[in-house]
């Protein structure tokens, strides 16, 4: 455990895209300056948007930013999923008897992804985009045959790598036979793009070392968040919300409250979480961990109840993207258990906006986005984990005072509205 890990690299954009291009990106305005050109993107989302989490948030928030900025978005995506007001969302053909799409790689979504790739080809026809926006691997590769049968750019939406999500989901292992064609293939579908956005800087130097993309067409497009939506509790429109919502929820006076907002699984560390929430407890700490997401959450309601946490741990479900603020403001601690060295953490976003003291496991991505002000655990290690969650429970000061500053680093670091700004004048220079 460690509360400084040493300094770390601010995000920032990779500019390098060549000649004029890479001159429009680069510069002392860097990718900030007024677009120049008003853009129709289509948008490819292979997955079930609108949901509360992840890549959603900023498939999300990007189109928001875009709309504000003049610019038309389409969003297509699979049958599932909530609509949200105001975006243009164009769903694929619906699948009889099948009403949610399981998180992750599965065999379904072969399928799914093919009745996406029908709606995508059609939708194109109608807009004629400017600009086609793909996010994820299966995006890309649905993009690409489109872009290039219109003659525009195609930008690829890095989450995280193809691979290492199917060893994350257990879908394959590196030694099953499909490893190396995946691999080869997670490698074709970088190289279609004209360029690829990542949300850390870790995970855009992979791209140039495992994955051997030219670093021209690698920029670093950090996840954003919106410090006016998500503010800590006393700045809520209703600052007495939380408190009310605390006493709803059931969870008893005088305890320190850990929140976990996100996907509930193995790779995200939710078994990690447990174990460290049973040592906390075991040494008679009052703590109370708050729980918000899915799948899963009566599985490890379950699990956690074995552990003798029943009295320690409210599990939520899913929780509306518009009522996180209030939830996120019961918490006195957030914490975020993610394992992955590849994948974005936008929830660290949401909890520093919040004002949060953040402990999470010590991984390039996590430390890109709190900098000195996280409080790190070394990866997978749940005692490790607890021992950093103990500091900010025994010290109130000093989880107040890492509340502000990373409140503070929010605010002068990660904005939508500048990242809006920045993608826009990414698009200006590939249509040029």
């Amino acid at each position: 455990m460690a509360l400084v890990p040493g300094a770390t690299q601010e995000p920032a954009g990779r500019p390098g895209l060549a000649g004029a291009t890479r001159d429009a990106l680069t510069g002392d305005t860097g990718l900030t300056r007024v677009t120049a050109r008003t853009h129709r993107v289509l948008k490819i989302a292979p997955t079930s948007f609108f949901a509360d989490y992840g890549c959603h948030v900023r498939i999300l928030e990007e189109t928001r930013a875009l709309s504000a900025l003049g610019h038309s978005v389409t969003i297509c995506t699979y049958h599932t999923g909530r609509d949200v007001p105001g975006i243009d969302v164009r769903r694929a053909l619906n699948t009889p008897g099948q009403h949610t799409v399981r998180v992750g790689s599965s065999k379904r979504k072969l399928y799914y992804d093919s009745l996406l790739a029908l709606k995508a080809a059609q939708t194109a026809r109608q807009i004629r985009p400017s600009v086609v926006h793909a996010h994820l691997h299966e995006g890309a590769l649905i993009g690409y045959p489109i872009a290039k049968a219109l003659g525009v750019p195609l930008v690829f939406d890095f989450q995280g790598s193809l691979t290492s999500e199917m060893l994350d989901h257990k879908f394959i292992t590196r030694e099953s036979r499909l490893f190396g064609p995946l691999h080869w293939l997670e490698r074709r579908i970088d190289s279609l793009a004209d360029v690829i956005l990542t949300s850390s800087q870790n995970a855009a130097d992979m791209l140039v070392s495992e994955f051997h993309r030219p670093g021209s067409q690698v920029i670093t497009l950090s996840d954003s968040v919106d410090t006016e939506v998500f503010v800590p509790r006393a700045q809520l429109p209703d600052p007495s919300a939380p408190k009310a919502l605390r006493q709803r929820l059931g969870i008893p006076d005088g305890r320190v409250v850990i929140v976990y907002l996100g996907l509930l699984a193995g790779y995200q560390g939710t078994g990690k979480l447990l174990e460290a929430a049973a040592q906390l407890v075991a040494l008679g700490l009052p703590v109370h961990f708050l729980i918000m997401g899915f799948p899963g959450e009566d599985a490890w309601r379950a699990q956690a109840a074995e552990m003798g946490l029943a009295g320690h741990v409210t599990f939520t479900g899913g929780i509306a993207y518009d009522q996180a603020p209030t939830h996120l403001g019961v918490g006195d601690i957030a914490v975020s258990p993610k394992m992955s060295e590849t994948e974005g953490n936008g929830k660290l976003l949401n909890y520093m906006a919040a004002g949060l003291a953040t402990v999470t496991f010590r991984t390039p991505v996590a430390q890109e986005i709190l900098g000195d002000l996280g409080v790190y655990a070394r990866p997978g290690d749940s005692t490790d984990l607890a021992q950093a969650l103990a500091v900010l429970v025994r010290d109130p000061g000093l989880r107040a005072e890492r509340g502000r500053l990373l409140r503070q680093r929010a605010t002068d670091v990660f904005s939508w509205r500048a990242t809006g700004r920045r993608l826009a004048a990414i698009y200006d220079a590939l249509t040029r």
